[in-house]
């Protein structure tokens, strides 16, 4: 129940502080400590005011915050929070826990705050039989204590420039589909549509709920920094829309002529024809020498649809970090590429529940996960399972770097072998 005392923990200078639930009374000041955290140059009224379109929908029961009472009267010194996702994992959609509004205040650094948020956290995660949290880093060091391991890396900020952005003469096209140019607001039922179809299948995509379209496509001046207001481009066919962009344009001048450019927030396609639709749609927009994509899965099309890829420099950037709060349970659900067996020794140092060891019997349409005194295989971290869980990041560059033990030789590489898959995983949404 929110403003009851949950922990006590005494600082190295015999300061007490209390973590508690918070409610939306607690918000404001919430924000006001993550704000300095991340230094954020925006005032606080300003972000209270976006901030709250969301989570006035979506509830404030999940934001813990540390307080401290020594002055009389409750300071908060530290926040944490979530979001109750539905998140594609490998064994299909999910409950995941979102964690976001994650700070503490300037002067109680260093002294367990964060520590004891992240704690309680975890456990009040796990009494909800949610066995998953994943989150967005602003300082990966941070967070791998706790836990989390990066899963997945997206291209960040690729441009191309005419004449580049020119695509090959056999990408896939089809005469058939129809492309069309809206208010996004006109359009909002097809772009929601798509993306379920879209969310549904990618790992790392979260379900997105009115109030997560209503954030995704809030438009005020402030936020299109000099940009024209967004505009939705939607690619149709016989069964109805198949893809579209979110973007908007600015103008540009030089002596030569015009160098407009397109900055594109999102694009989703559910077929080849589609992507090339897409990307033709935004490379022949009149007056513009450049188009930017923010977010892009890393085995987006764009790439292979270039006659010289070299022309759209890609640059990888660790996005997603997932942790693993029922071991047992997340192991067990997912599929796997290959048959595994073998005994995982984890260490779990906030979430004891998981330490110990664990025999994994393992196939290509799940695995059956059991606790064991047997002799381990292989001994790792809790954040190294994390890393490996979305199927892209290898468990054999920790063996290499001398971060995880092999007990059995051959373990790590037949692990691999099961968690891989071959999509990459993207979320694509900062939150």
């Amino acid at each position: 129940m929110a403003g009851e005392p949950e922990e006590k923990t005494v600082n190295t200078t015999r300061r007490e502080w209390t973590v508690r639930h918070g409610d939306r009374d607690d918000f404001a000041e919430a924000m006001r400590v993550v704000g300095q955290a991340l230094l954020a140059g925006e005032d606080l009224e300003a972000r209270l005011e976006r901030s709250r379109l969301l989570h006035d929908v979506v509830g404030y029961e999940r934001l813990l915050v540390a307080v401290d009472d020594t002055e009389g009267s409750e300071e908060v010194i530290g926040s944490a929070n979530h979001f109750p996702f539905e998140m594609t994992m490998p064994g299909g959609p999910v409950p995941v826990a979102g964690v976001t509004g994650v700070g503490v205040w300037p002067t109680h650094r260093r002294r367990g705050v964060l520590s004891a948020i992240m704690r309680r956290q975890l456990a009040d995660i796990h009494e909800q039989g949610v066995r998953y949290a994943a989150l967005w880093a602003s300082e990966g060091s941070i967070y791998e204590r706790f836990g989390y391991g990066v899963a997945c890396h997206e291209l960040d900020e690729t441009s191309i420039s005419s004449p580049h952005d020119v695509l090959r003469a056999d990408a896939p096209r089809d005469p058939d589909l129809k492309v069309v140019l809206r208010e996004p607001a006109a359009v909002r039922a097809d772009l929601e549509r798509v993306h379920d179809a879209f969310a549904s299948t990618r790992v790392g995509q979260f379900r997105r709920t009115e109030p997560w379209w209503d954030r995704t496509l809030h438009d005020t001046p402030d936020r299109r920094e000099g940009r024209s207001p967004m505009m939705a481009v939607v690619v149709y066919g016989a069964e109805g829309p198949l893809g579209y962009a979110l973007y908007r344009t600015k103008a540009r001048w030089a002596d030569d002529g015009a160098q407009g450019e397109v900055y594109v927030q999102e694009i989703v396609a559910t077929a080849p024809a589609v992507w090339t639709a897409l990307f033709e749609h935004l490379f022949n927009r009149d007056l513009v020498s450049r188009v930017e994509f923010s977010f892009l899965p890393a085995d987006c099309p764009l790439h292979h649809l270039l006659p010289d890829r070299g022309r759209a420099p890609a640059k990888l950037f660790p996005s997603l970090w997932v942790r693993l709060v029922d071991v047992p349970g997340a192991l067990s659900e997912r599929p796997y590429a290959a048959p595994f067996e073998g005994v995982l020794e984890v260490a779990d140092r906030y979430a004891p529940w998981n330490a110990g060891r664990w025999r994994i019997k393992a196939d290509t349409d799940g695995a059956r996960v059991e606790a064991t005194d047997a002799a381990p295989d292989l001994s790792l971290d809790v954040h190294h399972l994390g890393s490996a869980h979305l199927g892209r990041t290898s468990l054999t560059g920790y063996l290499r770097a001398g971060l995880i033990t092999e007990h059995t030789p051959g373990t790590t590489a037949r692990l691999d072998t099961a968690l891989h898959r071959h999509d990459a995983p993207f979320c694509g949404v900062i939150f």
